[in-house]
């Protein structure tokens, strides 16, 4: 039985394999991608997402004898991410076995690729990752990866337009909080949460089942999460866990 809220590894592809960051910064590689697969594969998994951190940052299209591979491995649902512009090459990638595309940075350019995939395809096979990362005075400021920097544009007027214009999910990422686990930003997934009426997805600072639990408390639809998935022990060591579908259930039907 599928559980309300799903619980979603967020893998980080960067020459062709898996690595984790903190704070989008210091890639750190912890394996093979494929292998990864297989072994969420063994946990059963609600859902998997795999970004390609780099494609958007060199300006080339996804890798789709990669990606082919991934979906030939996924039991799951697999999410993609990275390197994504135009409607032929989500065609393409949806053709393959991918069963959603989360876009970022073609969305931060031209948010009517938004409505065009959305009419294409169905919202609901259409993500919009939106980066927030504070400022030194604490204010919540739309991020952009490709870059490394702040943009001048108000976070929540962006999320809603995203929305707006046909997608389905919004991945809400924590730039401050990604790869540390020292539990979600909560104001921040209960700010989101209270403005719109399709799933939240919440990623970053998760450390533990109770920094899911609050998350979800917060508002989130669903949780992702990278290092707390891929790293077990104070020393980082890299181990690819998930918890069991009844420590999931106890955490998320007491909810």
């Amino acid at each position: 039985m599928l559980l309300k809220n799903r619980v979603i590894p967020c893998l980080l592809l960067s020459d062709s394999g898996l690595v984790k960051t903190c704070k989008f910064a210091n890639p750190k590689y912890v394996g093979d991608p494929i292998n990864a697969i297989r072994i969420f594969n063994e946990k059963e998994v609600d859902e998997l997402m795999v970004l390609d951190i780099t494609a958007s940052r060199e300006r080339r299209e996804p890798d789709y004898d990669l990606i082919e591979q991934f979906a030939g491995e996924c039991f799951m649902p697999l999410a993609y991410g990275g390197g994504i512009r135009t409607v032929e090459q989500a065609r393409r990638l949806f053709s393959l076995g991918v069963e959603k595309i989360c876009l970022q940075t073609a969305a931060l350019e031209d948010a009517t690729l938004i409505s065009r995939l959305a009419n294409q395809f169905g919202g609901q096979s259409v993500m919009v990752s939106i980066d927030i990362k504070k400022d030194l005075l604490g204010r919540y400021k739309l991020y952009t990866a490709v870059t490394g920097k702040t943009l001048p544009v108000d976070w929540i007027s962006f999320m809603i337009q995203t929305v707006q214009f046909g997608a389905g999910e919004v991945l809400l990422n924590a730039v401050d909080r990604d790869g540390i686990m020292e539990g979600a930003d909560l104001t921040m997934i209960k700010k989101a949460a209270a403005l719109i009426d399709v799933p939240l997805i919440a990623c970053g600072g998760i450390g533990s089942l109770a920094d899911i639990k609050a998350a979800v408390d917060a508002g989130a639809s669903a949780v992702a999460a990278g290092a707390f998935f891929v790293f077990h022990g104070p020393h980082r060591a890299v181990l690819i866990t998930y918890p069991s579908y009844n420590d999931l259930k106890k955490l998320l039907m007491s909810i």
